[in-house]
């Protein structure tokens, strides 16, 4: 009985250390400026590289087993703690605090960095109509270039490494996404993302990047790569899109190439239908039967999983962003398409390298 006290104790103290520690420094972050800037390029980096690398030791998605067993335990620690209240409530505390400490040091405070529009020097300003419509008939010239080619498929540790070495190369140009990256890997039972729609996840937990194996191919490439830019301290979702995006398009696999400019594609003109929808109804009418095939069999595949899972996950998410200080939810995604446009002015020459203000969605 004493020692029961004591360990429940121990567990109090743990819990009120860790969360005054997350709480200090998720003010910090939010309320001095500078804070998440030098914490991102400091601490973080060491901290993912650690804790990456012993994760990254095993072929598996840590965090899919570790959920498992860790419900496991609880349930039996339920089941045998029946008769004492305090200590489960005592322990789920503790291990809500630890969670709330984990996410704080390996994603929460990395939200209040600098984004890395600022990093990359693009002119990003307000776009014509015609800037967004010549932005996507290149892409669907590309794309339709690249139909008449057979891309290669990759198995999926195939596509873990070119995700890295993608992730690597890009590193070469943008200093703040060089550094270690661990591989991407499949959830085992993918039908736990898909019912949620969802591509893959950062986990702060484990630090790995996770995905949905079960998804059409093309989404794949583009997927590792987003969730890869997560572990260099970048959380924005748009962003994320962007620096995948970026990754993909210049991947030395053709596969990864055709994952991000049909990405890119689909943002794209998707802003483009509903900015002018006789625009888009043109442009989408270049595009193969070959690419619309890819994206008819997309719609088919996520199709089968709307419901009630798919629409609580996506409140979910939105809140989640928002807490973190995306204000806008969901919607940041759409906001690639800013960085798209920046990029493709940049490439042409007629924008020179500042960060300004994004287009008006």
């Amino acid at each position: 009985m004493e020692e029961t006290k004591k360990e429940n104790k121990r567990l109090l103290i743990a819990s009120a250390v860790m969360f005054f520690i997350s709480l200090l420094l998720q003010v910090m972050a939010r309320n001095v400026p500078g804070f998440g800037e030098w914490y991102s390029k400091s601490i973080y980096p060491l901290i993912v590289g650690i804790l990456g690398g012993i994760t990254g030791l095993f072929p598996f998605a840590l965090l899919e087993v570790l959920s498992i067993l860790f419900f496991l335990f609880f349930l039996i620690y339920a089941i045998r703690s029946i008769r004492n209240l305090k200590k489960i409530l005592i322990s789920s505390i503790f291990t809500l605090t630890l969670l709330f400490f984990l996410f704080t040091i390996n994603c929460g405070i990395n939200y209040y960095r600098r984004p890395f529009s600022a990093y990359s020097g693009l002119s990003i300003k307000e776009s014509s109509i015609e800037d967004l419509i010549l932005l996507c008939e290149n892409l669907t010239e590309t794309l339709n270039r690249m139909s008449g080619s057979e891309t290669s498929k990759l198995e999926l540790k195939g596509m873990g490494a070119e995700s890295v070495a993608a992730m690597k190369q890009l590193g070469q140009l943008y200093p703040e996404l060089d550094g270690f990256y661990p591989q991407p890997k499949p959830l085992l039972w993918s039908y736990i993302f898909s019912i949620q729609q969802l591509c893959g996840q950062y986990s702060p937990f484990t630090a790995e990047a996770i995905y949905n194996r079960s998804m059409p191919d093309y989404n794949i490439p583009h997927t590792l790569c987003h969730e890869l830019s997560h572990l260099r301290g970048f959380m924005r979702e748009d962003e994320a899109n962007f620096i995948g995006y970026l990754a993909c398009i210049g991947s030395d696999e053709l596969s990864f190439q055709y994952s991000g400019y049909l990405t890119g594609w689909i943002y794209a003109t998707n802003a483009l239908e509903g900015a002018d929808p006789q625009a888009y109804a043109k442009v989408s009418g270049m595009l193969s039967d070959r690419i619309w095939d890819d994206l008819k069999y997309n719609t088919e595949f996520w199709g089968k999983y709307e419901g009630k899972t798919a629409e609580v996950s996506n409140q979910l998410n939105d809140t989640y962003l928002k807490l973190n200080s995306q204000s806008d939810g969901v919607k940041s995604y759409g906001r690639m398409v800013d960085l798209m446009l920046a990029y493709h002015q940049w490439e042409k020459g007629t924008q020179p390298k500042s960060i300004e203000i994004i287009l008006r969605e």
